[in-house]
């Protein structure tokens, strides 16, 4: 098969999953250019950093790449839709067709209504979990940022905690995000943390993590005893995903496909009230391990969400 040519269109390229993306549909012979929103984002703040008139200065660059030899276009993230159906309007500029990926706070934020109206003119849509395609409420693929399994993998707890210089003696608890990010809501973590102290004897600590590598996330998962996320929107959320491939048990309030990925997973908990999150916690930190955390992991594993998403571009092309 001729190698699939795709316009990549993103708010910022540094996002680490949409570089996991690219690499991998890379590997699979899939051709591609990125162009990104003009103007400063800092990369994983709430604030988009832009206004208005940066994605209008972004619709020129779309139209000027959209003629070029691409079979299709692809919107990742909601706000960058609108230039890519915009596009497909003009035969003469590019008419190219279009998949839109929504991640998440691009359907449930404050510019949801940009992304849905979008949609309705994107030849594929997809999103990252049941509960978005339902929320959507149109004919939609559902494939979420994968986990990479060779990275992300168990390793003995005390190997962890000692390059952390964590300590043996206390239960580890991690929130895998900055405590300044309010819609994971760090304070809601440290209430469930503190009510949960109040209910056992061992001394739980709480890990909020900011500005560690990629790759050295595998450590701070598998140090830690178990994974606390008390969010109050998400999509996917890949931290789910990333612990479970170590075998992490996840105690997580009812979002995005939550619910979903931890339904067969021992020593885990969902719940949006704080007094069975907490007894949640200590019923995880006790446990230590869910050895059938990894084999849940697979179902969203790169390779396979990879493929999911290189059917959906091969069907773009074929009604081309």
């Amino acid at each position: 098969m001729v190698a699939v040519r795709v316009l990549n269109l993103v708010t910022t390229p540094r996002s680490r999953f949409f570089r996991q993306q690219v690499a991998s549909l890379g590997e699979r012979g899939v051709e591609e250019t990125t162009l990104a929103v003009p103007g400063h984002h800092e990369y994983g703040s709430e604030n988009d950093g832009r206004n208005a008139l940066d994605y209008v200065r972004f619709l020129p660059a779309v139209l000027r790449y959209a003629h070029r030899e691409f079979d299709l276009v692809h919107a990742n993230y909601g706000l960058t839709a609108p230039h890519a159906v915009l596009q497909s309007t003009v035969p003469r500029l590019g008419g190219l067709p279009v998949v839109v990926s929504l991640w998440g706070s691009d359907l449930a934020g404050r510019y949801g209504t940009v992304s849905r109206l979008a949609c309705r003119f994107a030849d594929e849509v997809v999103v990252m979990s049941p509960a978005m395609a339902t929320d959507l409420d149109q004919q939609c693929h559902v494939v979420p940022h994968g986990v990479d399994l060779e990275l992300f993998a168990p390793e003995p707890a005390a190997d962890a905690r000692d390059r952390l210089g964590w300590r043996a003696d206390a239960s580890h608890v991690l929130f895998p995000y900055p405590e300044g990010r309010a819609v994971k809501d760090y304070p809601r973590a440290r209430r469930v943390v503190d009510l949960a102290q109040r209910r056992t004897d061992d001394d739980l600590v709480l890990h909020s993590v900011q500005g560690v590598a990629h790759e050295d996330m595998p450590t701070y998962y598998n140090a830690a005893d178990a994974l606390l996320l008390t969010s109050r929107r998400e999509g996917s959320p890949n931290a789910v995903k990333e612990a479970l491939a170590c075998e992490l048990p996840v105690v997580a309030t009812d979002v995005g496909d939550v619910r979903e990925r931890l339904a067969d997973v021992s020593a885990c908990r969902v719940s949006d009230v704080d007094t069975e999150l907490a007894d949640g916690l200590n019923d995880a930190v006790t446990v230590g391990a869910a050895p059938d955390a990894r084999e849940a992991a697979r179902e969203v594993s790169t390779d396979r969400c990879t493929d999911r998403l290189l059917d959906v571009y091969r069907a773009v092309v074929d009604d081309a």
